[in-house]
């Protein structure tokens, strides 16, 4: 069974390679994450899968200094990669965030595993059927069509647009187009150089400053305190911060905000502000609406003296 699925998940990739030829050089394709070159037909060999060293820059995965023959890619798992963001971090002129691709997925009946900027995932899980990948691959080609047409947002996500109705900002959904939708959503991503920010906050000097133990011990004891983002630069975390994606923690309990995670956190006020619906969940960043509706974020302190 488990063979039948690596069958299917390579026959999918295979798919989505034929349709991106028949589009042809000059237009856009959604790609799969993966070797240049795999099997034209069955399992082929599993040195195709082994991510090689590729501190040239010229590898297929962008990876830095990687153990020979020590990391090797689960071809069953399938990251389906959107246009506007390069290995590098470059950001394109124009661009499709992977947050809207998979909403608008949703709406067709296709939920996916995870998502990220310009990225999301999908498994090949017992059960997956040539019928199954194929409703991912029609729903994929009509959202280019949708977005190359700039078809309005109320037409083709409905749903999102109702809930998004009663939304600070997000009632100008309904009067968008898909690709005005995108190019703001990736201009914004773009401006915030987004994709270095979460690399540079989690490569950042992270100060320990007490035992998770003795943070941990200061919430039982009541000697915390909820702090504005703006002022969390030096403070210290009583939880966990994880941002999702990509779902790994930032700070644990004891350790003191930076100036590039207090930036990030920044950045994803402003951009559930502008962009309400695509926001970023961050576990450990607290939300506080008042009474006319604003949203306020906050993190749980240690107390100072």
């Amino acid at each position: 069974m488990v063979e039948e699925s690596l069958l299917e998940a390579l026959d999918f990739r295979r798919a989505m390679r034929k349709v991106e030829e028949d589009f042809g050089q000059g237009d856009w394709w959604f790609k799969v994450w993966g070797p240049d070159k795999i099997a034209a037909e069955g399992v082929g060999s599993a040195d195709d899968w082994i991510i090689t060293n590729g501190s040239d820059k010229k590898s297929w995965h962008g990876f830095g200094k990687l153990a020979a023959g020590f990391n090797m890619l689960d071809p069953i798992k399938a990251t389906i990669v959107t246009p506007g963001l390069d290995l590098e971090g470059n950001f394109a002129d124009k661009g499709i965030p992977a947050s809207i691709v998979s909403k608008f997925l949703a709406e067709h009946g296709v939920v996916v595993e995870k998502t990220g900027l310009y990225s999301f995932f999908v498994m090949f899980t017992i059960g997956i059927t040539k019928g199954r990948w194929n409703t991912l691959v029609t729903a994929l080609q009509q959202f280019k069509d949708d977005h190359d047409k700039n078809q309005p947002m109320w037409r083709v996500m409905p749903k999102f647009c109702a809930q998004m109705a009663s939304r600070t900002g997000g009632a100008r959904y309904q009067r968008m187009g898909l690709k005005d939708m995108c190019q703001m959503v990736h201009q914004m991503y773009a401006r915030h150089d987004i994709a270095r920010l979460t690399t540079d906050m989690y490569l950042s000097d992270l100060t320990p400053a007490m035992r998770p133990a003795d943070a941990y011990a200061a919430i039982a004891q009541r000697q915390t305190e909820r702090v504005p983002i703006d002022q969390l630069e030096g403070r210290i975390t009583t939880s966990l911060v994880t941002p999702y994606p990509p779902g790994i923690p930032l700070l644990i309990p004891g350790e003191v905000f930076n100036k590039k995670i207090v930036d990030y956190l920044k950045f994803s006020r402003a951009f559930s502000q502008e962009c309400p619906g695509f926001e970023t969940d961050i576990h450990g960043l607290v939300e506080e609406v008042d009474d006319k509706g604003q949203v306020s974020y906050f993190a749980d302190c240690v107390k100072q003296g």
